[in-house]
């Protein structure tokens, strides 16, 4: 089955095979919902974190530069440094469309590409970019620290990356109009969520940036990381209008598709006022949609208990269209 490695088998194969555990300077290293490591250094708190994407050349490097660069984000850093892996099908593919992407991406998240590797793989069908983004920060904000009381903030809305991915991989087969469609598509201009977290890490004991499995997945992991449970009220949680239309007529729910261009969030309810008026402040939208409670690790969503990893709901449509083709 596509997408990530379920949490039982990352607890069972990978998180206790980290090589020597002798080093004191590791703070946060790999854990259940944590995105990011944090190193002790000099200048405070190193945060690094990889993601690998395949997609469209057009779209393979600002996509790449943005979800890797959420996960630092996420954790209270400004990013900084990014290496490169780029895997290429062949000669045709536009290598130079790729780098003019990252390096126009990099330049706007103001993070500087300091290395890597590019090669040719046959094997491959698109490109696949591969990067580890770094950043720097005196406070490091993990997914795991949310405490009972916290009230759960969500910034911009539900899905926007995967409302994007609903028009443009399978826009052909849904009955919607031309202009939802195409508004729909520019929703991969909006991924990157740093200036969201510099707003919030001022203010949030946990942040997240969902991605696969969308709003649900992240909250859950915020759960499941901070050991806590977390009452989530669906009719607070911002959509927008295109997102609602896609996914009707795709038969998809907007809160477990993929959520990258959203950030989540917990704060102290004492903070909760000043957070969301720096961030209307700053032109982002958010919204209050849940609070932290004590309990053992679950996602309540209006009452229904989730516990479970959250599929995403867009990979039975990838896969029915495999069988089609």
């Amino acid at each position: 089955m596509p997408g990530k490695v379920p949490p039982d088998d990352l607890l069972a194969h990978v998180f206790d095979r980290t090589g020597t555990d002798a080093d004191e300077t590791v703070l946060q290293g790999p854990a259940d919902g944590e995105d990011a490591a944090a190193i002790d250094w000099p200048g405070g708190r190193l945060v690094v974190s990889s993601d690998p994407i395949s997609l469209a050349a057009s779209r393979v490097g600002s996509l790449g530069v943005y979800v890797a660069c959420n996960d630092v984000a996420a954790s209270g850093a400004d990013p900084r440094w990014l290496t490169v892996v780029v895997m290429l099908p062949d000669e045709t593919t536009p290598l130079e469309e790729i780098t003019a992407d990252l390096d126009a991406a990099a330049d706007a998240v103001g993070a500087s590409i300091v290395g890597g590797h590019s090669e040719y793989v046959d094997q491959l069908e698109r490109p696949l970019v591969s990067l580890t983004a770094m950043g720097a920060t005196e406070a490091f904000v993990p997914t795991g620290g949310a405490e009972p009381g916290d009230r759960v903030v969500l910034t911009n809305a539900a899905g926007i990356e995967g409302t994007a991915i609903l028009a443009g991989d399978f826009g052909d087969d849904l009955e919607i109009d031309d202009a939802i469609r195409a508004r729909a598509a520019a929703f991969l201009d909006e991924i990157s969520v740093v200036p969201d977290a510099r707003v919030l890490r001022e203010y949030a004991t946990a942040m997240h940036d969902p991605t696969e499995g969308g709003v649900a997945a992240g909250l859950l992991e915020i759960a499941r990381a901070s050991n806590g449970r977390l009452e989530v009220d669906r009719e607070a949680v911002p959509v927008r209008p295109e997102t609602e239309t896609l996914c009707a007529a795709a038969g998809v729910d907007p809160l477990r598709i993929f959520g990258s261009g959203a950030l989540l969030a917990t704060v102290p309810d004492d903070r909760l006022a000043d957070s969301l008026a720096a961030l209307e402040d700053a032109g982002i939208d958010a919204a209050e949609i849940g609070v932290v409670r004590a309990g053992d690790p679950e996602l309540l969503l209006d009452g229904a208990s989730i516990t479970d990893p959250v599929e995403d709901d867009l990979y039975p449509l990838w896969a029915a269209a495999e069988d089609k083709a």
